[in-house]
């Protein structure tokens, strides 16, 4: 079923964060035997604390309220694991996971090592199995922890993510990739596709990565439902790729026509996923763009941006409210997930 959401101008309210009150926020590091290094992990959860901070602010994105270090509420509660995209890390999505978190879950989220901000390394990034394998040794480590797991409803553990993150929790519902088919998108977008562009100014040879691994299942049997915000690599997927799909999927799209990015369309206009899965429901945000879904911009980070000649991440199709997107897919996914 599909549905389009009219993201209509509106006052942002006096609060220039997203609101995220009782949100616990626990940093640490793991191990992540499967890339020979650690991991950086971020759990928030609803909290009682008193000590609050704004968590993830910048020059460009305001940040979100949170409480470090704080008593979980004792309770049973779903966890969602959190993917970040290409270059991405967890504090650039901290908007969404106390959006969740306020909602009654306990999220779950990484840096993943090789294809995070300050770790990007494109000889590696391209392992996609490395990413749902990442989620995975989170999901361990929350399972074993003696904070959280007391409090953990193991029977609805489901999982999300952004852009790459949006494909690592389709891996994780058991979707398969296509190698050869995403070198054949890429060969044929050419410049028109940034994301292709970049990978063939770093040498990235696609043909080269273990087409055995690439084309594997990933399949997580503990997750039990999955929604993915404009996932990457769906390209010339086939019917076997999506065979061991069996959880709920949410498919969300970021804005229309010229505003919809290519990469990561899943629609009949982009890579056609949506008809490998007619069981998922499709949600359809717009006015917005890709980015919006970095989170909410100061009044300068447009313009800082555009000084820097750096991505255009703050930049929005006239008539957005990125406010309202950003809360529309905080409970778009809270629907999913039955949090509320």
């Amino acid at each position: 079923m599909k549905t389009t959401v009219l993201a209509l101008a509106s006052i942002l309210s006096a609060g220039t964060e997203i609101a995220a009150q009782d949100v616990g926020l626990n940093e640490l590091t793991i191990a992540a035997p499967h890339h020979d290094q650690e991991m950086q992990m971020a759990v928030m959860f609803p909290a009682v604390g008193q000590h609050q901070t704004v968590f993830a602010e910048n020059a460009i994105f305001y940040g979100t309220s949170v409480f470090k270090d704080a008593e979980p509420i004792q309770g049973q509660y779903p966890v969602v694991l959190l993917s970040h995209g290409w270059g991405g890390n967890y504090a650039r999505m901290a908007w969404l996971s106390a959006g969740l978190a306020s909602k009654g879950a306990i999220v779950v989220a990484v840096n993943h090592p090789s294809s995070t901000t300050f770790d990007l390394d494109f000889d590696t990034a391209f392992n996609h199995w490395t990413r749902a394998e990442d989620m995975s040794a989170a999901l361990d480590y929350v399972l074993q922890d003696p904070i959280f797991a007391p409090i953990i409803d193991g029977t609805r553990i489901y999982a999300t993510g952004l852009s790459y993150g949006g494909w690592t929790a389709l891996s994780l519902a058991g979707v398969q990739g296509n190698r050869d088919g995403f070198f054949d998108y890429c060969k044929a977008a050419g410049a028109g596709s940034q994301f292709c562009a970049e990978l063939t100014a770093e040498g990235v040879d696609i043909t080269a990565i273990d087409q055995d691994r690439y084309e594997a299942s990933y399949r997580d049997p503990r997750i039990s439902g999955v929604a993915a915000i404009d996932p990457g690599l769906t390209w010339d997927l086939a019917p076997q790729d999506v065979q061991d799909v069996t959880v709920p999927l949410l498919l969300i799209g970021l804005g229309e026509g010229a505003y919809r990015l290519n990469a990561t369309d899943t629609s009949a206009m982009g890579s056609n996923f949506e008809a490998l899965v007619p069981q998922a429901s499709v949600k359809t945000i717009a006015p917005a763009t890709h980015f919006t879904a970095l989170g909410l911009c100061k009044p300068a980070g447009e313009a800082l941006l555009i000084e820097e000649q750096d991505d255009p991440v703050c930049t929005d199709p006239v008539g957005t409210d990125r406010t309202q997107v950003l809360n529309t897919i905080i409970d778009a996914l809270a629907d999913h997930f039955e949090l509320n």
